[in-house]
Formats: structure tokens, C-alpha cells, sequence
């Protein structure tokens, strides 16, 4: 289904409808997970981390209003992380999830990615299901994230 209202671009993670998305997950992630949210606990993806080169940020608009976000920090390695995947309660249900991680796999192929990783929370039902259907493979722990009890790959 093509939303034509639907807008996702690259965002500066300074702006206010960036930092607007990236408040609301966090704030998400503080009322659904047993035992709260601490960005400062969790691997970082600050704003000069989403900033290219080293990664970006795309929000996604739904009638010009921000309702969805996602990152992908850029590694030497040519693993990509992706990061800060959300979207806005009131615009679940319309593919936007799917489509912000399409644009977050064709901007790392662009970047020269060859692999993407991700995790994620138990809590976080509808994001693994999402990844488990655009091809993610769980894999072992690849990193620390006190928040994460799932970890995926995918092979661009």
C-alpha cells in the first residue's frame, strides 16, 4: 500500500522533528520494558554518530508531521547498525516500519554496507516480527546491549 502522504528523508539529528521521534521512542522504551529505559546505558548512537559519514537519520512524515524515525551507524567493517528504528503509535498499521527499514538497507548498500545488524528487546513483539520477515537472521550476541535479548542480521 503507497501512502502518497507518507514522506521519509534524511533528517539532521539536530532537528526538532528529529529530536521530537527520537524523545517519544525513548520514552516508549521507558513505559514498555520491565525495567525502564536509560539511553545512557545503552550503546550509543549520538547525533554526531548519525551524521554522515560516520551514519544517518531518516524521519518519516505522514502529512508533514513527524510520526517515525530510523538510524544506521556506518562501521569500517562494513557492518552497519541500525538504530532508533520507531514509529509514532497513531501511524502504526501503515507500513511505515517496513518502509523506514527498506530506505535504512538502500542507504547503507549506498554506503557500501554488506551487512546490517540490529537488536532489539523482547518486549518489542511487532519490530521482530518485522525484521524476521524482511529477511533478519537471528545470530549469537554481537555486542553488550544491556537492553537486548535478540540480535539479527541481514546480508545486503
Amino acid at each position: 500500500m503507497e501512502l502518497p502522504q507518507v514522506t521519509i528523508a534524511l533528517a539532521d539529528p539536530t532537528s526538532q522533528d528529529a529530536r521530537w521521534c527520537i524523545e517519544h521512542y525513548f520514552t516508549e522504551l521507558g513505559e514498555r520494558f520491565a525495567m525502564g529505559f536509560d539511553p545512557t546505558l545503552s550503546i550509543s548512537a549520538q547525533e554526531h554518530e548519525l551524521l554522515p559519514p560516520a551514519g544517518l537519520l531518516l524521519v518519516a512524515r505522514l502529512r508533514g508531521e513527524p510520526v517515525g524515525c530510523g538510524a544506521v551507524k556506518f562501521h569500517e567493517n562494513l557492518i552497519g547498525e541500525i538504530k532508533r528504528m520507531w514509529v509514532a503509535p497513531q501511524a502504526r498499521g501503515l507500513g511505515l516500519g517496513r518502509r523506514l527499514l527498506e530506505a535504512l538497507e538502500h542507504e547503507a548498500r549506498k554506503a557500501g554496507m554488506t551487512v546490517l545488524h540490529l537488536e532489539t528487546n523482547h518486549t518489542l513483539t511487532e519490530a521482530i516480527e518485522l525484521y524476521r520477515h524482511a529477511g533478519y537472521q537471528e545470530v549469537e550476541a554481537f555486542n553488550d546491549e544491556p537492553y537486548a535479548h535478540h540480535w539479527f542480521e541481514k546480508r545486503l
